[in-house]
């Protein structure tokens, strides 16, 4: 049986997991090795699938929980968590049209989208592990 308490922690390392291959990645191209780049870019997607796949399971199964700390910290973690949502939604499709791009080797349009795409995908998924710790560990 699949101890859900579990997950959150998992997520958490996770989108962990994938800030660093993140700037892995970006270490990697700037160093002009490209097939470094390549992998750490392509775990750092397949990392983020787990993610989202764990993610579904436990918000399936247990549904939302609630933020119960009152005062600023209220208001701060309402602004992440919000930040966090609407930019998660907008960077499966352009993670998805980058990796495209660069496994096609459209070079000058993968640099073009991966210029926006890098720094949203890092934003969420540091952001997923500040979420986690705000509602689960605060």
């Amino acid at each position: 049986m699949l101890d859900v308490t579990l997950l959150p922690a998992v997520n958490a390392t996770l989108n962990g997991t994938a800030a660093v291959l993140l700037i892995a990645g970006y270490i990697q191209i700037r160093r002009g090795q490209i097939n470094a780049h390549r992998t750490c870019m392509l775990a750092a997607f397949i990392t983020s699938a787990l993610f989202l796949v764990s993610y579904l399971i436990y918000h399936a199964l247990v549904g939302s929980v609630a933020f119960t700390r009152q005062g600023p910290i209220r208001t701060l973690y309402f602004t992440v968590l919000i930040s966090h949502v609407s930019l998660a939604v907008l960077i499966l499709p352009l993670a998805l049209v980058t990796l495209r791009r660069g496994l096609r080797r459209d070079d000058a349009r993968h640099v073009a989208l991966a210029r926006w795409t890098l720094p949203i995908w890092l934003y969420v998924s540091v952001t997923g592990v500040v979420v986690y710790w705000m509602l689960y560990q605060m």
